[in-house]
């Protein structure tokens, strides 16, 4: 049975039991509920704080489980990044008050506060520069103002939070994160089945499919503007000067799509969204 680690709380939980519940796994009930098993697929969910998923699965006590990128660095762990999950993506970044950086080479030998020291020591440390590490659990960005440390490093959305508290964002980035999913030091049983519904969730998440009706003479030009993901399906209709379409384009852009697929003299045209897919 494929034992599975599970986000019980925070950013990441709500949209990773989504993208289980679309996988066709089974989800508690009872957001007090610490196991789920899921026989019919195989399956046992543990629920469990995020910041611990990847020790937990990188000791292999379990064999995979869904949590930030940010947080499998950090947290020093043997586990492995298997596939990045497009949820909760999040920019991490240094800032100290405005106008004393503007390099890393700055911080040679002051203070950083951080939530994240694996991750920001590993970092400054490939960089090879070296700084005094304060670790807080929160509210990063008042350790400056408080005293506490010269800069900061953090998880960055808009800077406003920053900005509120005289600080300015310097030097490069530390990482782009992500909700990833991780497993072990060995590839459990059933593994490759979890890994490609997920892959199934996302790329339903992607892509619509889109039929349409279209003159054979106009055939090439439409397949140019949606070629879709290897190539479109084209059936007879009736009338032998027209055909029928049908053909994967990207959600992002199906309405751009239709707009010139209908200005080219297609007719027709409908837009059915995927619920699940295997490439």
């Amino acid at each position: 049975m494929l034992r599975i680690a599970v986000p019980n709380k925070g950013a990441l939980a709500e949209t990773a039991a989504q993208m289980l519940g679309e996988a066709g796994y089974r989800l508690r009930r009872d957001p007090k509920e610490l196991t789920v098993s899921d026989p019919r697929n195989d399956a046992e969910f543990f629920y469990l704080r995020p910041r611990d998923i990847a020790t937990y699965v990188g000791s292999g006590a379990l064999d995979v489980g869904i949590t930030g990128r940010d947080l499998l660095l950090d947290s020093g762990s043997s586990a492995v990044e298997v596939a990045s999950l497009d949820f909760a993506s999040s920019t991490f970044r240094f800032a100290g008050p405005a106008g004393r950086f503007s390099s890393l080479e700055d911080l040679r030998g002051l203070r950083v506060a951080t939530s994240y020291s694996g991750l920001v020591g590993g970092f400054l440390a490939r960089e090879g520069v070296d700084v005094s590490l304060v670790h807080l659990d929160g509210a990063v960005e008042t350790a400056v103002r408080l005293g506490v440390a010269d800069a900061v490093a953090d998880v960055v959305e808009t800077g406003t939070t920053l900005r509120a508290q005289g600080l300015e964002i310097f030097g490069p980035v530390i990482l782009q994160s992500t909700a990833v999913l991780i497993a072990g030091p060995t590839r459990a049983e059933g593994m490759a089945v979890l890994e490609r519904r997920l892959t199934g969730v996302l790329v339903a998440r992607r892509w619509v499919m889109v039929d349409y009706d279209i003159p054979r003479a106009l055939l090439e030009e439409a397949t140019a503007v949606a070629p879709g993901y290897e190539s479109p399906t084209i059936s007879p209709l009736h009338d032998p000067d027209w055909a029928a379409v049908r053909v994967l384009v990207t959600r992002a852009d199906m309405n751009l799509v239709m707009d010139r697929l209908y200005a080219l003299g297609a007719r027709a045209i409908f837009v059915t969204p995927i619920h699940a897919a295997r490439l």
